[in-house]
């Protein structure tokens, strides 16, 4: 199996380069004032990563929506797989995976107050805000790194702590939709998904690792998981024995490994934003018959819960004990790392 992987990753190099160069390309022609950044009007935060997927992003702005709760905030996101072009904000119309989104759907549902938003250009989304009757005093933009068209004041690098940046290497070859050095953009860097009671010493480990500027802040963050909530109504979670797990996520081994500890778990993958097809629910259906134990249940993450709520053939899905796992972040130093924020907006 090595011999293939490395057979495949010699084979992708030239792509790779041709990957890179393009990308560097791009990124000096901003660099050099070529291509325009704007600034919004209104103080911004920056969410985003050097890879494809699967860093938290989605818990992290989650967190920073409840960090500013005080305040008139608004989520700006590109709301991908969406069947709708431009602007778009969230209300009684659009608040499905369909319309706005998976993640800010999901957004929208659990925040009735936030002020949810997508667009594919993010300069013209902010403009968009910034013209409501009752404009944000912050944006929350998801998912922006790579879009530098405009330049938040505070600009997050998320990086998974079993996959740091630094040992990955640029598309196709590996995972980076850029190269390590662009993470000199950020103004702080949160190392995500970490073990509970990480050390000092590890903790300085990885910030050699890393090659910070000296500007750079760097954070630690672990996830926590939640009782399982029932997807389609009011059902109380039981403990069951066996459980059909369904994820539409780029990294779903961590919460895989977490369900795991309490019961046996058969894993049903799709790829990252998968949208759920007839086809879909019927295998997740077979494959929930075919689990033999009569303690069982299906359970999926909150994103794919948006998805899968969104489909139009769940019916055969709500006679099931159907769940998914709301997570929440926890933030280690989280006094520094408000103050880090509120410093630069």
């Amino acid at each position: 199996m090595k011999t293939i992987q490395l057979l495949i990753a010699i084979l992708l190099l030239p792509l790779s380069i041709w990957y890179a160069v393009g990308v560097a390309v791009r990124n000096w022609l901003y660099d050099v004032g070529i291509k325009k950044t704007a600034r919004s009007p209104i103080p911004t935060i920056g969410i985003g990563n050097l890879r494809m997927g699967g860093t938290g992003k989605t818990p992290h702005t989650e967190y920073l929506i409840r960090l500013f709760a005080n305040i008139d905030i608004a989520l700006l996101s590109r709301g991908y797989g969406r069947k709708t072009k431009g602007f778009v904000l969230a209300d009684r119309t659009h608040n499905n995976a369909l319309s706005i989104g998976d993640e800010p759907a999901m957004m929208a549902q659990k925040f009735p107050s936030l002020t949810v938003s997508v667009c594919e250009d993010r300069n013209e989304g902010i403009r968009q805000l910034a013209q409501q009757s009752h404009p944000p005093q912050l944006i929350l933009l998801d998912d922006v790194y790579q879009h530098r068209s405009i330049r938040p004041n505070a600009m997050l690098l998320l990086t998974e702590y079993d996959d740091l940046y630094c040992d990955d290497h640029i598309l196709p070859f590996g995972n980076l939709r850029e190269a390590r050095r662009q993470s000199r953009r950020a103004d702080i860097v949160v190392v995500t998904k970490c073990p509970p009671m990480l050390s000092k010493s590890k903790r300085n480990q990885i910030r050699r690792h890393l090659h910070l500027l000296p500007h750079q802040a760097l954070f630690f963050s672990s996830i926590t998981y939640l009782e399982p909530h029932s997807l389609f109504d009011e059902t109380e979670w039981h403990p069951v024995r066996e459980i059909l797990l369904v994820t539409g996520i780029a990294h779903p081994t961590p919460l895989k490994h977490h369900l795991e500890r309490h019961c046996t778990v058969n894993h049903l993958s799709f790829p990252d934003h998968h949208d759920f097809s007839e086809n879909d629910i019927h295998q997740i259906t077979k494959a929930f018959s075919a689990i033999k134990e009569p303690s069982k249940a299906i359970v999926t993450t909150e994103k794919d819960a948006m998805r899968l709520r969104s489909s139009l053939t769940t019916q055969q899905l709500q006679q099931m004990p159907f769940f998914y796992i709301p997570i929440t972040v926890t933030i280690d130093e989280e006094a520094d790392f408000i103050s880090a924020i509120k410093k630069i907006i």
